[in-house]
């Protein structure tokens, strides 16, 4: 039976009294085998499956915990057992309660929201300073109100949030009253209507368990919180860990599990002490750090494993890029399998640099918490503009450079591909430079919907863009007859012709060169960064725009790196494109944020950018968050590694022209 296996500090908390019962469950101390355990000893108690709730952060975790439940009772018992997220369960007892729900994605939602914005009229402000939040930062901001407090209106929580946008309130509430009647009236929802919903029908219904179980207890924000009041369990079984605290960005709220024993006055509260996961002296780092935070509930871990001991090591560079060559070079080396080690990182920008040289030494990876550096925007153009070189017949290259252009979406693209192809014999590059003589390349198939024509418009001269074009060999090309192109079309046009005209080799670092320096990626990149730069309020911030262009510089500058090992541009695209979805799925050294690697654990964990001002990050620092947070982070990215550790942090950052100190994370680990 599952509780034959658990050690005396899981099975005291297995076997504990029905009541609210608290566990402190720290990194690799087995929390789901305690949770497992629990349910089990329920059963046995003759308590009834359906009777017993289990709420998770993931419906796989439930799913995970309710298939060990069934190894040892059957899937049949397993099955009763109400389990899931809590918007799971609580979209399956409104779908029970016979609730009108049509269950809508933020998207969807904030499409509606957009609808009743774009009436309103913010004209009266435009003096103001301060810009009105645009429609999407509204619904989100309004989706974390919901989620991070059940006391305050909208109104108090947005003006000690935000008391520069108190001016907006009177229109926010507005618009936001519209967007529920709305909702109201079409029955639509998202996740958090199911949980406020969810309370209606538990009181409606008397919906009610004889104990509910809690993964994750530390994560749990207000609006969770108040669904387990709602239903006044008698006995409640929480797991969790202070230490593991890291959504408040989410609306998550550590108080809720520091406080547990002040609201459930008559409480016990449990410890497990047994580490299983981690070596000693990796432990001892972690607990080194964490000890600096304020310690909610006592503990003091055991280390179980005794079959390794070796220290954790930290990797000194003199710049950052130094500091990704240098983990790379231990991964090489490294007997551990791929699979089983991971790189974990403060943020997502660092994991471009490492990506790029596991990919240069032929190593795969796999990112899960951010986008790959080979799916980026811009490195995915740089990518199509070389592959039209080797292969001028790729529509789908040149459809993707093209919907950049201002007003010309995919369906005039492909037109002027077709026109192209047409002119040069299936060469497009030909077709801009020798193009036949084809009065009209535009010609489509008949067309029964457009009646007896073959042409479904009429075509515009050429002439009209001489302001534009200053090659008259260009100028007669008949691509530019189409009727739906613009200035800025055209412009785009000419800039893609010009890159083409000087582009004369096929050497790929040369080439990175060309199209870095070429009009139309410039164009591009204006276009990219000032969308990354543009604030809630639609305007752009100038200081956002230079970290924006010069994010997107130092990934040019890692391509022109990669490009430097080959000498051939067929053998370049190769490696990037047709080996990329077997480099970066499925299998291979893992690369990971601290949130997405939160639950899992690897041989080998290489913890990199352990910079002051990078991790910990005292820019969300500045904005809100912690230093006890970023503390959390790193003790939950330590705590991965269960044989060997790794921290790494570099001196200096030549592309920022940056100097580091050294996080004190590190000094609190003993290790400088």
């Amino acid at each position: 039976m599952p509780l034959k296996n658990l050690n005396s500090d899981q099975l005291s908390a297995v076997k504990s009294n029905q009541g609210h019962n608290l566990i402190i469950a720290s990194a690799g101390t087995g929390k789901t085998s305690t949770i497992v355990g629990r349910i089990a000893y329920l059963i046995q108690s003759g308590v009834a499956p359906e009777r017993i709730l289990l709420l998770t952060f993931t419906n796989k975790a439930a799913a995970e915990m309710i298939v060990r439940v069934a190894k040892f009772f059957g899937k049949d018992v397993a099955k009763r057992i109400e389990a899931g997220t809590f918007h799971a369960v609580s979209y399956r007892w409104l779908k029970k309660g016979k609730r009108n729900i049509a269950l809508k994605t933020p998207k969807e939602l904030k499409l509606l929201l957009k609808t009743l914005y774009d009436k309103r009229n913010f004209l009266n402000f435009s003096e103001e300073k301060t810009k009105p939040y645009v429609y999407s930062y509204l619904y989100d901001l309004y989706s974390l109100y919901l989620n991070s407090t059940n006391v305050e209106s909208f109104n108090e929580w947005l003006s000690e949030k935000s008391p520069e946008h108190e001016i907006y309130l009177d229109i926010y509430n507005d618009i936001l009253d519209e967007y529920r009647e709305l909702k109201a009236e079409y029955g639509y929802a998202n996740f958090d209507d199911l949980l406020i919903f969810a309370k209606d029908e538990i009181r409606d219904s008397k919906i009610s368990f004889d104990e509910i179980l809690v993964d994750e207890y530390q994560d749990t924000n207000p609006l969770q919180n108040s669904l387990i009041n709602t239903l006044e369990p008698n006995s409640l079984f929480c797991v969790g860990d202070y230490d593991q605290s890291i959504y408040g960005f989410n609306g998550s709220d550590i108080s809720i599990i520091s406080s547990f024993k002040d609201v459930y006055i008559n409480s016990k509260i449990f410890t497990l002490k047994k580490n299983y996961r981690s070596t000693a002296l990796i432990l001892q780092l972690a607990n080194d750090v964490i000890k600096s935070n304020l310690r909610v509930y006592p503990k003091e871990l055991e280390v179980v494993r005794r079959d390794s001991n070796i220290p954790p090591r930290l990797l000194t560079c003199a710049d950052v890029k130094e500091q990704y060559r240098a983990v790379t070079a231990k991964i090489i080396e490294s007997n551990t399998p791929k699979e089983e080690i991971a790189v974990i990182f403060r943020n997502n920008a660092t994991a471009d640099g490492v990506e790029a040289i596991l990919r240069e030494n032929n190593i795969p990876s796999k990112r899960k918490g951010s986008l790959s550096f080979f799916e980026s925007k811009e490195i995915k153009l740089f990518l199509d503009i070389a592959t039209l070189l080797m292969n001028p017949k790729d529509m789908m290259a040149f459809i993707h450079i093209f919907e950049y252009i201002k007003g010309v979406g995919s369906a005039i693209s492909k037109e002027l591909f077709d026109a192209l192809s047409l002119l040069g014999d299936g060469d497009i590059i030909r077709g801009l430079f020798r193009p036949n003589d084809i009065a009209n390349p535009f010609k489509s198939k008949k067309n029964f919907q457009l009646g007896l024509f073959d042409d479904y418009f009429v075509l515009e001269k050429a002439s009209r863009f001489k302001n534009i074009i200053d090659d008259d060999s260009f100028l007669k090309n008949p691509i530019l007859k189409h009727p739906k192109l613009t200035s800025d079309a055209v412009k785009f046009i000419y800039n893609f012709y010009i890159l083409y005209k000087h582009i004369n080799s096929k050497n790929p670092t040369r080439i990175v060169e060309f199209i870095n320096n070429s009009h139309l990626f410039k164009d591009i990149k204006d276009t990219i960064t000032t969308k990354r730069a543009t604030l809630k309020s639609g305007e752009v911030d100038n200081e956002l725009k230079k970290e924006a262009d010069l994010k997107l510089d130092i990934k040019i500058n890692i391509l022109k790196d990669i490009a430097k090992n080959y000498d051939d541009l067929n053998r370049f695209l190769n490696a990037l494109i047709l080996t990329n979805s077997e480099m970066s799925e499925g299998s291979g050294v893992n690369l990971l944020t601290v949130h997405s690697s939160k639950g899992l654990e690897f041989k080998e964990v290489f913890v990199v950018d352990l910079m002051e001002g990078r991790f910990p990050n005292h820019k969300l620092i500045s904005k809100g968050s912690s230093l006890d947070e970023e503390r959390r982070l790193f003790y939950v990215a330590v705590t991965r590694a269960k044989d060997r550790l790794y921290l790494s942090f570099a001196k200096y950052d030549k592309f920022r022209n940056i100097d580091y100190e050294p996080s004190c994370f590190l000094n609190e680990a003993k290790l400088i």
